[in-house]
């Protein structure tokens, strides 16, 4: 037996962290057990080369690695994490929501491939996460789309109010925008649910995009 896996995808920024308590909040209040899982898993043995990556120890700029390095260390924090946290309450038919997974690999990586190469890559990174090291596929994934303007405004916020530093991803908007015009193929190509989480320039509230949340999570329940 299997459980369902939900996934909350976006570039940074995007609100993924936000919509994700929002939902445990909503399950919980509902008695509807699950477990949430975040990722990287900062501070993790197992999240040691991705934080190499995002601080910048391996090349300075996002592109300084290529695509298929990079994603070897987020699958390995991934399969660890099944294996030590989540995979057996998974099996035994758990409902586990996730803040990134393997589609975060799919944004983010895939866009510092050409066009061309792009569909190699995804094939690859699907085989290896779903087939050779046996993670589950997500039953859905919501992809929260916002424009970059919008996201970098508000992780630099999110910077003066935790006294956080942004990883190279989150300090090159060249690369983020990059992300997100990949994204917007990649989730037609994955049959994605993506939501719009701006309107008229101006991101819309939190419990807005909650509500549209969960209408298509409650079909999965």
């Amino acid at each position: 037996m299997s459980g369902k896996l939900i996934v909350f995808e976006g570039t940074d920024g995007s609100g993924k962290a936000t919509q994700s308590k929002l939902l445990c909040s909503r399950l919980e209040a509902e008695g509807i057990p699950f477990r949430k899982i975040d990722f990287p898993r900062y501070g993790k043995p197992s999240a040691a080369m991705v934080q190499e990556y995002l601080n910048g120890n391996l090349g300075k700029k996002p592109g300084d690695v290529n695509a298929y390095a990079a994603s070897m260390f987020f699958s390995m924090d991934r399969y660890a994490s099944y294996q030590q946290d989540w995979g057996d309450f998974y099996e035994a038919g758990g409902l586990v929501v996730a803040d990134r997974y393997t589609t975060s690999n799919a944004v983010h990586q895939a866009s510092k491939l050409l066009k061309s190469e792009r569909k190699e890559y995804l094939d690859w990174l699907f085989e290896l996460e779903y087939g050779k090291l046996g993670l589950p596929k997500p039953d859905l994934v919501i992809y929260l789309d916002m424009p970059t303007e919008i996201t970098e405004q508000m992780m630099r916020q999110r910077e003066q109010a935790t006294g956080t530093h942004a990883d190279i991803h989150e300090q090159d908007e060249t690369y983020l925008k990059n992300c997100r015009a990949n994204a917007k193929e990649i989730v037609k190509e994955c049959g994605w649910s993506v939501l719009n989480c701006a309107k008229d320039g101006n991101p819309r509230t939190p419990e807005d995009i909650h509500a549209q949340v969960y209408r298509l999570v409650k079909k999965l329940l």
